[in-house]
C-alpha cells in the first residue's frame, strides 16, 4: 500500500493484491481519526471508494479474483 500521509485525509491510495481484502481504515491511518472500518469491495475496475472518508483506493495492476 503507497500512501504518504499518516492521516485519514488522504483522497487516493493505491493498493496490491497483497493489501486484499481490502479495509478502510487501514494499518497505516492514525488510530485519532479513525471511522469504523468497512470492507470494500474493489470493481471491475479495480477501484473502491470508502464510504465513510471519501478515499479512493486503485489496485495497482489487474484485477485476478474478486474480493
Amino acid at each position: 500500500m503507497e500512501h504518504n500521509l499518516a492521516d485519514n485525509t488522504q483522497s487516493y491510495i493505491e493498493v496490491t493484491e497483497d493489501d486484499l481484502p481490502l479495509h478502510c481504515p487501514t494499518p497505516g491511518m492514525a488510530l485519532w481519526s479513525s471511522h469504523p472500518r468497512v470492507y470494500l469491495p474493489l470493481g471491475k475496475k479495480g477501484e473502491a471508494l470508502c464510504p465513510y472518508c471519501g478515499t479512493l483506493y486503485k489496485l495497482k495492476g489487474e484485477v485476478r479474483h474478486h474480493h
